[in-house]
């Protein structure tokens, strides 16, 4: 393998794999810390039940990239499913988003809703993401769905996070449209409708990564080093590689902690060790879970939000019903601050239990099978401070040839056909 390469791209997940599909057979050598590619978008190889890294389903928006997933993985292997998501709220089943279907509440509830919606002040400021909610939804519709949900996902204080932290990604209503869906459901959200495989998520990434040039990959290895000045990376086996352009896809936080050296430091404005302290986000534990029989209860949603602050889970996905399977095979996820100690099995113990108590499962089904892993970091937090911080240091990292791609390179919220498309914008610049 050559000790230089024209783009050196850290990690082998999707942004990764992309940018080197998208570059047209130019000069790359990819480092991948895992014996396999996909990062986040594997899924776990298991004989009887379809298990990835947490739910990733496929949201094509743009044709390029959906012609792109076509035209990779048989048409036999697709699945087109019409979102089915609901939120469970004191022991019923509410459609979700919860702000537009207020009216399926129980009718205390409902009114509670309604009257802080049309007494609420309209024209009131805000400055962060809890008083974005209390701002647009009221009072009653923030508390019983919106703050408790949202604070076990993100396990951290929400009026810490940016205003605008979820973007696009947040389902934003009108009082008008709000009316509007108590008659006749209009309620839309960026995913209604998903694209999901046979194999699981991961299967598209393998079919992606059997495209790629599999001699300018080494796995099992990461970099352990970069000097900034002389664009050169050193690896975990102790081998140097000069580059030209550096393409980083690992977690942010992570890759800041490469260019921790006297050196570097004389070579930023910003200290990358204390920024990468001071970044914060939150650690997902994911149960992947299959059982020897369906479910008593669930048996056509395809994941449900729990906001009741008595069960450890935030949410929990079926594959099952989106695979059409007869034995209930769920994703069961729990948040956790990014300090946090997670005990797995502690917190399966917790999570099963809760699965009883709504009826996800009963005292008849067995636990077949398990996968328990840890997302690290998951959710990243977006704040007003930080993500300038994080935007101004990236750009100046450009100037020196260094590029972040991916959620968790560039530190944001996207889907993975963003992921895709800005390694394809990248892929075709002049670097």
């Amino acid at each position: 393998m050559n000790n230089s390469t024209t783009n050196l791209i850290i990690g082998a997940g999707l942004s990764g794999l992309s940018f080197a599909y998208f570059s047209n057979n130019q000069d790359y050598l990819i480092i991948e810390k895992e014996s396999e590619a996909g990062g986040y978008c594997r899924t776990i190889k298991n004989p009887e039940y379809v298990w990835d890294f947490a739910g990733h389903f496929y949201h094509f928006k743009r044709e390029k990239y959906k012609a792109l997933f076509e035209s990779l993985v048989e048409p036999d292997q697709i699945i087109h499913q019409s979102k089915n998501t609901k939120i469970f709220y004191k022991n019923q089943l509410i459609d979700y988003p919860f702000q537009t279907n207020i009216h399926q509440l129980p009718k205390g509830d409902f009114i509670d809703c309604l009257y802080d919606l049309f007494t609420k002040d309209a024209n009131a400021d805000y400055h962060d993401f809890l008083e974005m909610l209390y701002t647009k939804f009221g009072k009653s519709i923030t508390e019983k769905f919106l703050r408790p949900y949202n604070e076990k996902l993100y396990a951290t204080d929400l009026s810490k996070l940016d205003r605008d932290a979820m973007g696009r990604f947040f389902p934003y209503a009108d009082l008008e449209a709000i009316i509007r869906n108590m008659k006749e459901s209009q309620a839309k959200t960026y995913n209604d409708t998903f694209l999901y495989l046979k194999k699981g998520t991961g299967y598209f990434i393998d079919k992606l990564y059997q495209k790629i040039d599999r001699s300018k990959v080494k796995l099992n290895t990461t970099v352990a080093k970069i000097d900034v000045k002389n664009h050169i990376a050193t690896l975990s086996d102790g081998s140097e590689i000069k580059y030209q352009n550096l393409i980083n896809t690992i977690p942010f936080n992570q890759f800041l902690k490469l260019l921790n050296s006297s050196e570097n430091n004389n070579q930023t404005t910003v200290n990358p060790a204390k920024l990468a302290d001071e970044l914060s986000f939150n650690k997902v534990l994911v149960l992947n879970l299959g059982f020897d029989a369906p479910s008593p209860r669930f048996t056509q949603e395809h994941w449900v939000y729990f906001p009741d602050k008595t069960l450890n889970f935030y949410r929990i996905g079926f594959y099952n019903n989106i695979l059409s399977q007869p034995k209930l095979s769920t994703y069961v996820e729990i948040g956790f601050s990014k300090n946090a100690k997670i005990d797995a099995e502690v917190e399966l113990q917790k999570a099963l239990e809760g699965m009883k108590k709504v009826g996800i499962i009963d005292d008849s089904m067995k636990l077949v099978d398990k996968n328990l892993l840890v997302m690290d970091p998951a959710y990243v937090h977006i704040s007003t401070k930080e993500d300038q911080v994080v935007k101004d240091f990236q750009a100046e990292l450009e100037d020196k040839n260094i590029y972040n791609l991916g959620r968790y390179g560039k530190w944001t919220y996207n889907s993975m056909e963003d992921c895709m498309e800005l390694a394809d914008q990248l892929a075709n610049r002049s670097l």
